[in-house]
């Protein structure tokens, strides 16, 4: 159904942006954009943000049916994620309130008792190291907070379920950080910053998973809106896989073929219940790629962002190569492998500090 509502809509968006002169779009443009009105007609004509509508409505959906089924994964954990940060955030503040949270412990510990009722989920028999933190955190929780009838109730639920499930409550809760002065200079962290540069050229020497592995570590521990962390690196470590994937973008003729790894960063829709959020799966997504590719120039490993804007034949390109759902949404893409020394990365003029740098 959906299929052929579009079919029918998009020859007449089509045949009004042909009728419709391009001079009078623009000035439909600048007073949408200034009065607020009109906004949404002004978007069809010019098109381009149907994908992520789409993918906003998906992933919309897909969390608020995960919520109502209890089941404790993808939007699911992402809430209780979400959630379990909101805690923390309640147990360091300073003076801390007496009962805190107390309109979202419900729901907290309904998707805790569900997280587990399957503790290993996905993670192929290994326990969901969301649930020693979310028990953890619950605890520190309920430990503090003063007496209120909803708070007990869930209290009394919570340490019914660690007993049952025979779980410890352990050490992940917050802590004073350690304040001992690094190794790093700012001097080093500059170094780093001035050598790591935009490689496309490497040589053909496998990268060790082990390496991969170790970078992506460092990139987990990127600051993420209430902890979600929406966005999976998806790797493909063979010449043949990453120059099948990396020819799909715009912009990687005349090197994509001797690409010997490729990490496509899909940010996951599913994890907010809000459009507002729309924009921080791409946001964590780059926090946590620039963390990556520092971490794999630390080990000797060169790495090139490639942009992946919103065009329709890349985008569906994409989505079938890597089996994409409709939430799911290419941020961008990382070339990487060692440096051909023989290779030369562009000059890059930075923009100055005065440029970039304003006090208010």
């Amino acid at each position: 159904m959906k299929m052929r509502i579009r079919k029918l809509l998009k020859p007449l968006v089509n045949l009004l942006r042909q009728l419709v002169p391009v001079g009078l779009i623009l000035r439909l443009e600048l007073f949408a954009a200034r009065s607020g009105f009109l906004v949404g007609p002004v978007s069809l004509l010019r098109g381009g943000f149907a994908r992520e509508q789409r993918a906003v409505l998906y992933g919309r959906a897909k969390h608020q049916q995960q919520l109502l089924e209890a089941a404790c994964d993808d939007g699911a954990s992402h809430t209780l994620r979400r959630y379990t940060h909101i805690l923390e955030k309640g147990l360091i503040m300073q003076p801390r309130r007496s009962v805190f949270a107390k309109n979202l412990i419900t729901e907290t510990v309904d998707l805790y008792e569900s997280l587990a009722s399957n503790p290993d989920g996905a993670n192929g028999g290994s326990v969901n190291p969301l649930l020693p933190w979310a028990t953890d955190v619950l605890d520190e929780y309920f430990e503090v907070n003063g007496d209120d009838p909803i708070v007990n109730a869930q209290r009394e639920r919570f340490r019914a379920i660690v007993e049952q499930r025979r779980l410890t409550p352990g050490a992940r809760r917050p802590y004073k950080r350690d304040t001992t002065p690094l190794n790093t200079t700012y001097d080093d962290l500059l170094k780093l910053a001035e050598r790591r540069r935009s490689c496309r050229w490497y040589l053909q020497t496998p990268v060790l998973r082990e390496i991969i592995d170790r970078a992506i570590a460092v990139a987990a521990q990127s600051p993420s809106a209430c902890n979600r962390q929406p966005f999976e690196f998806r790797i493909f470590d063979t010449p043949e896989d990453a120059r099948r994937i990396g020819s799909i973008p715009l912009g990687t003729r005349g090197f994509a073929d001797q690409f010997p790894c490729l990490a496509v960063v899909v940010g996951q829709l599913h994890a907010f219940p809000f459009a507002r959020d729309r924009h921080l799966p791409y946001i964590d997504g780059a926090l946590a790629a620039m963390a990556f590719q520092f971490a794999l120039e630390v080990q000797g490993i060169g790495s090139c962002c490639i942009n992946f804007p919103e065009v329709p034949k890349p985008e569906e390109a994409m989505a079938k190569a890597l089996d994409l759902r409709p939430d799911e949404r290419p941020i961008m893409c990382i070339s990487f492998g060692y440096p051909d020394p023989r290779g030369e990365v562009p000059y890059s003029q930075k923009k100055s500090l005065e440029e970039l740098r304003r006090y208010d």
